[in-house]
């Protein structure tokens, strides 16, 4: 077996888990968890995220935080105040000196949706605004609990506030969508003049409502359509598309995922929470996942038994870095691939010149990255990195 070699360790992001949401999406196969009328846990959350980070310290002694990012469920339930807290106890416990980027995620829905400026002066920068559509008829499908006019307000709060950068979070291929409302709803996107737009694909996720009562979606010559047409219209509109589903005007692409592109390590706290942590020292990598409830974190946070980790096995890392590293529509370096796996490229120069034969991939001397077609065949591009059983 090949013995792993680093001679550095990534950058470290974090990644805050806020498990809760007014209510859960029927398309939604994130850890998240309708309140039902019940009461936010605010305070107590807080304190176990912070004795999370606590039972973490030993695994990443001396290691700056370069990006955080608040995920969900639906963290805009949270108030300014309790953020403020959070960030007060994590500057207590983190190097967060150099960290140059801080998310969070937005639900237009939610009371705090429109208090972007406090959450700013909590010490956000960036925020990741869930439209999904600019259609009433759509959003109601989709289950979600905003209308048209509350993701303008989102929108016109996260101008107003004076953030570093935001994001539109917009899907297509829904339920009975034409290509004209796909298109208008990204036409209406770029007219509010985001920084930075997420545009994907609606898929149906197992042990979700919408796949054991699968809505009628768009057939697949109108969906080539729809993305055909929607990147013209972003291109045009000057966004550089530089992930598969991301797309960024100049200097806003979201630093704290292409961390994860590139394979850096994050540290995941929070219900259901995962992390991947490279221990440089020890020649491995291990990836860490949370109690998934959250009562059940509520009580564990802290302590060990509220984690379970194990070493990513030697031949499953060329998968995982290119499950990643290959949605980067300028791929990445050469010795990206070692520096992050502790790997030699070699053990898959073999695969990767199969590739490059088959058009599915452009391999200069120093830069790999997948071609139009390969990045239209991404699923089977990256089996072919899946080992041998």
């Amino acid at each position: 077996m090949q013995l792993l070699q680093f001679t550095e360790n990534p950058p470290l992001a974090l990644y805050i888990h806020l498990p809760w949401c007014v209510e859960k999406c029927p398309y939604c196969d994130f850890n998240s968890h309708g309140l039902k009328g019940g009461t936010l846990p605010e305070r107590a959350y807080i304190d176990a995220l912070l004795r999370d980070v606590v039972c973490e310290l030993p695994l990443i002694w001396g290691r700056p935080i370069e990006t955080i990012f608040l995920g969900g469920g639906t963290p805009s339930l949270f108030s300014p105040e309790a953020i403020d807290r959070l960030f007060s106890g994590l500057r207590a416990l983190l190097d967060l000196r150099f960290c140059r980027e801080v998310t969070i995620e937005v639900n237009p829905g939610t009371e705090m949706a429109g208090q972007l400026a406090d959450y700013r002066a909590a010490g956000i920068t960036r925020a990741s605004i869930g439209v999904q559509s600019f259609n009433e008829a759509h959003l109601k499908r989709l289950g979600r609990i905003h209308d048209v006019k509350a993701a303008y307000r989102a929108i016109e709060s996260a101008h107003a506030a004076g953030l570093n950068s935001f994001n539109i979070d917009l899907m297509f291929g829904l339920p009975d969508q034409t290509q004209a409302q796909a298109l208008c709803d990204l036409q209406t996107a770029i007219s509010l003049n985001p920084p930075h737009v997420s545009w994907y694909q609606l898929t149906l996720e197992p042990n979700t409502p919408f796949a054991a009562f699968p809505p009628v979606l768009p057939h697949d010559e109108t969906l080539d359509a729809m993305q055909s047409e929607g990147l013209s219209l972003l291109r045009a509109a000057g966004f550089e598309h530089y992930e598969v589903s991301a797309f960024a005007q100049p200097h806003h692409g979201c630093q704290h995922n292409r961390n994860y592109w590139e394979f850096g390590d994050y540290l995941g706290i929070g219900a259901g929470a995962h992390g991947k942590i490279t221990l440089a020292g020890e020649n491995r990598i291990e990836r860490r996942v949370r109690t998934r409830h959250p009562s059940a974190y509520l009580a564990a946070a802290g302590t060990e038994a509220a984690v379970s980790a194990h070493s990513v096995p030697t031949q499953e890392l060329p998968f995982e870095f290119m499950l990643n590293a290959l949605r980067l529509m300028n791929g990445f370096e050469v010795p990206l691939f070692s520096a992050r796996t502790g790997l030699p490229i070699k053990v898959i120069s073999e695969t990767l010149q199969q590739l490059e034969r088959e058009q599915l991939i452009d391999w200069q001397i120093t830069r790999i990255k997948p071609t139009a077609r390969g990045t239209r065949y991404l699923n089977d591009v990256l089996q072919r990195f899946i080992p041998d059983e």
